[in-house]
C-alpha cells in the first residue's frame, strides 16, 4: 500500500522511521525472491523503493523544521 504525502505527514518522526526500517526491509526481500524467481508484479519494486524515498523526504523536512524552530 503506497502512502500519500500528506499522510506521512500526519506521522510523527519515530513512527516515519520505524516504517522506513519496515519497507527497506520488505524491498531486501523483494530484491532477494526477485533474484531467485521472477517476481508476479515486479512494479512493487518501484513503489516501494519510491515510498522509501518518499519516507526519508518527509523525515528530512520535518527534522530541518525542527531545528529552524
Amino acid at each position: 500500500m503506497t502512502m500519500k504525502a500528506k499522510e506521512i505527514r500526519d506521522l510523527s518522526a519515530d513512527e516515519i522511521r520505524e516504517r522506513i526500517r519496515e519497507e527497506e526491509e520488505q524491498l531486501s526481500q523483494l530484491h532477494f525472491q526477485h533474484a531467485i524467481a521472477e517476481l508476479p508484479n515486479p512494479m512493487v519494486l518501484r513503489e516501494k523503493r519510491r515510498l522509501v524515498a518518499r519516507l526519508t523526504t518527509i523525515l528530512k523536512e520535518k527534522a530541518q523544521e525542527q531545528a529552524a524552530a
